[in-house]
């Protein structure tokens, strides 16, 4: 008989949140070897719900074999705080409230999105159930809010870690993305009784994105749609946030608004895109584009169009966080320009590939250099580099492995 397995996630499909995409991924890999109930909220990630979505407080559904419980939310504009806290407590006590509607399960598996509550969500899902708890710890807060002081009251603070350390220790394990955040947990636990812990990689399909060449049809389409052409590309892509210094990361690139043959394109969306938008506007840039998120089936073609990928963090998110984005840059082939924090996660998979070229965050000196230094390599000598990336993807890093790794790690619980 099947184990059933309770899965509390913030989004699902369709919604394009990064942590949605990877539950929902997981949760189609492991239909067939689990009954799995998903309760997550309505499709409300770009803050609006459809008018269908506000008849009632849950919605069942089914994604393939999958039982969804959508849970309604207020809608909310992503950069007012107020509006954004009650949608998450929103999701919390609705997401309770449907743990009491579904059968008896036999583990609980919830990730750390929303802040605080997605923990807390998961040792009340254990309570309900008498189950077997699995914290996916995708971000530590409230240290990553801490690092960029997003929020910045002391009591509240103490309050949040107290009650993310509270869920750690009466998961069942833990797993944590990044072989830098293990040092953030037993930093938690000042080394004492540090709770079962395992690091599981994030991934990208492998199968689905890979390297196109130069001339492939819709590669060209992408570029000739958003004003690429046959410029050399500068790409970010992924959310235009909070953890990433884009604002001072945009100073730099500004910096090349001379160079006609080069494009710095951002994709995505996020809290801090208007304020790049209006510094490209009030300093009259011309070679920067902001393009909206791609559907995932069009995402290889979004990735094969730069020639150099940036992927960022912020100072002091070291073993906070891990930008997923590095799997599906490398697995498209392309290098790496990475402003991250020495011996973080990401660099340390970037410089075992010899995949880029890593900067710290805040030295914004070497990045000018960098970026210099890409546009005047040779094209060639560039690609390869990018290569090296997508082979560390297929052999170390590839979707099958750490699927294979969940599936053991549930399997193996109780």
């Amino acid at each position: 008989m099947k184990k059933k397995l309770l899965i509390y996630a913030h989004y699902f499909y369709p919604d394009v949140a990064s942590t949605g995409q990877l539950i929902t991924e997981l949760s189609t890999e492991l239909q067939n070897d689990f009954e799995i109930t998903v309760i997550c909220v309505v499709p409300s990630y770009n803050g609006k719900v459809e008018e269908f979505y506000r008849r009632k407080r849950i919605f069942e559904e089914k994604y393939q074999n999958i039982k969804l419980i959508r849970v309604r939310v207020p809608e909310f504009d992503k950069k007012n705080k107020i509006s954004r806290i009650k949608n998450i407590v929103t999701y919390f006590f609705n997401a309770i409230y449907a743990t009491f509607k579904i059968d008896r399960q036999d583990v609980i598996f919830s990730i750390s999105q929303p802040p605080i509550l997605g923990g807390i969500s998961g040792f009340i899902g254990k309570l309900i159930n008498h189950a077997k708890f699995i914290y996916n710890i995708q971000d530590f807060n409230p240290e990553q809010s801490e690092a960029v002081s997003y929020a910045k009251s002391k009591l509240l603070l103490s309050i949040a870690k107290m009650l993310d350390k509270f869920s750690c220790s009466h998961s069942d394990m833990i797993v944590i993305v990044g072989r830098d955040m293990q040092q953030t947990l037993n930093k938690r636990f000042e080394n004492k009784k540090v709770p079962s812990n395992i690091v599981i990689n994030n991934w990208i399909d492998e199968k689905e994105i890979y390297p196109l060449p130069d001339k492939n049809e819709f590669v060209t389409q992408f570029r000739e749609k958003y004003g690429l052409g046959d410029k050399f590309v500068f790409m970010y892509s992924g959310n235009i946030g909070l953890y990433y210094d884009l604002e001072n990361i945009i100073k730099v690139i500004g910096r090349f608004k001379d160079k006609e043959n080069v494009i710095f394109a951002f994709i995505g969306d996020g809290t801090l895109k208007q304020t790049l938008v209006n510094y490209v506007k009030e300093n009259h840039i011309a070679n920067i584009r902001f393009i909206p998120y791609q559907d995932k089936n069009d995402l290889i073609y979004s990735l094969n169009a730069a020639d150099i990928h940036i992927v960022t963090n912020a100072k002091g998110i070291k073993g906070i966080s891990v930008p997923s984005k590095i799997y599906g840059v490398m697995a498209s082939g392309k290098p790496v320009l990475g402003i991250l924090e020495n011996d973080s996660e990401a660099r340390n998979i970037i410089e075992e590939a010899n995949c880029g070229i890593c900067c710290e965050p805040g030295d914004y000196k070497a990045i000018y250099e960098t970026i210099n230094y890409f546009i005047n390599s040779d094209i060639n000598e560039i690609k390869e580099v990018g290569n090296n990336g997508r082979k560390l993807i297929e052999s170390n890093y590839n979707k099958s492995n750490s699927i294979h790794k969940y599936r053991k790690l549930i399997d193996n619980l109780g």
